[in-house]
């Protein structure tokens, strides 16, 4: 099996992400580290096509099945013949690995210690179809997933930003590394190659920790802080933004699958050029299961299932859901920085009700308020 870098390059990274993949070898476990927009799942797509032409059966894997479905998208434009890569969901993977009847804790998630153990038990068996894995998000997943890949994959190269950590099971890159072993080696991609400088600006408002990521040079318009009198009044300003930008992907991000539906009802009557759609996590096939992320309109997501994908305009269309929330809190924090840096071009935090929620005060210079 080969070890040394095959250089597949490919146009559409930058030199600095380049030099990222190329630096990482194709054997070891490697934690690779960035803010959003520099282009963490780009390479981490990539880096699974580079492990496939190994010969080694490769994943891609990720806990969000939106997200599995982006990347998926995405490994059809690079997958080589031959060296095929699928991009899977977290759990779709254990269930092929350990059978439908792996075990699970009282939460209803895997219990990670018991596939642990699993694991070790029939551990230099069937080696040559042992996986190559590429986790993106890495920090959605605990510790414990971590310990268990160590032993079931030939590799693991985790992509994560500590700063995003927005599940109950979650990682710092101290903890995934720690949990891949010591000779993890950690690698960081700088940059935001997504958003303006005025929505990277706002969204270091938010910023919980970690280094300071640079500012785009990129300008555009300010973030709108905006009023809402009513759900109609959103959803007529929703169709007014797709009107006016037909090409773009509007991202509707709520904080409530009650409100989405809503939404989506609304929309629906709204005679938009394009179809909106809804993803519904619960939905287990169909049009609220399996989206077209590509194409131009309006897409219905709850803030949980917003990590990883990025529009050309984001509605945070609930803030006010947060008004009872400490602002100073981490995870409030992590949940805002998250939904603003998926915007490319244009962001709108939507409220209702008779007073500015906590967390939207003390904005101005960052903000227009309407």
């Amino acid at each position: 099996m080969a070890t040394a870098n095959i250089p597949v390059l490919h146009p559409d990274l930058t030199p600095a992400q380049r030099d990222c993949l190329d630096a990482l070898p194709l054997t070891g476990n490697h934690v690779v580290s960035g803010p959003p927009g520099s282009g963490k799942s780009l390479l981490a797509a990539h880096r699974a096509v580079h492990l496939a032409l190994t010969g080694r059966p490769t994943m891609l894997l990720s806990r969000s099945n939106l997200l599995r479905q982006l990347l998926r998208d995405t490994l059809e434009g690079l997958t080589v013949p031959g060296a095929p890569v699928e991009a899977a969901t977290v759990h779709t993977w254990v269930l092929r690995h350990f059978g439908y009847d792996a075990p699970r804790t009282q939460d209803g998630w895997f219990d990670w210690t018991a596939l642990t153990h699993q694991a070790a038990a029939t551990l230099g068996e069937n080696e040559d179809t042992t996986p190559h894995l590429v986790v993106d998000e890495g920090q959605d997943l605990s510790p414990g997933f971590y310990r268990l890949v160590r032993l079931a994959a030939a590799s693991v190269t985790a992509f994560a930003d500590e700063c995003q950590r927005l599940t109950e099971t979650n990682s710092t890159l101290t903890e995934i590394t720690d949990a891949l072993g010591r000779s993890t080696r950690r690698v960081e991609i700088s940059g935001n190659h997504r958003s303006t400088r005025e929505i990277v600006s706002l969204a270091e408002h938010f910023r919980t920790g970690g280094p300071q990521p640079g500012i785009p040079f990129r300008s555009g318009s300010l973030p709108v802080v905006r009023h809402y009198s009513g759900v109609q009044n959103l959803v007529d300003d929703i169709a007014t933004m797709a009107v006016r930008h037909p090409g773009d992907r509007i991202g509707v991000i709520v904080n409530s699958s009650r409100v989405a539906a809503d939404l989506m009802r609304r929309l629906e009557r709204s005679g938009l050029a394009h179809e909106p759609q809804l993803y519904s996590s619960t939905a287990s096939a169909g049009r609220y299961r399996d989206l077209d992320l590509a194409r131009p309109g309006v897409v219905l997501v709850h803030r949980a299932s917003a990590k990883g994908l990025d529009f050309d305009t984001v509605v945070i269309a609930d803030a006010e859901s947060d008004s009872a929330a400490d602002p100073t809190a981490a995870t409030l924090r992590m949940a805002y920085y998250v939904m603003i840096t998926r915007a490319r071009q244009r962001l709108v935090l939507g409220w209702q009700g008779s007073r500015l929620p906590r967390h939207l005060e003390g904005l101005h210079g960052w903000v227009q308020m309407r």
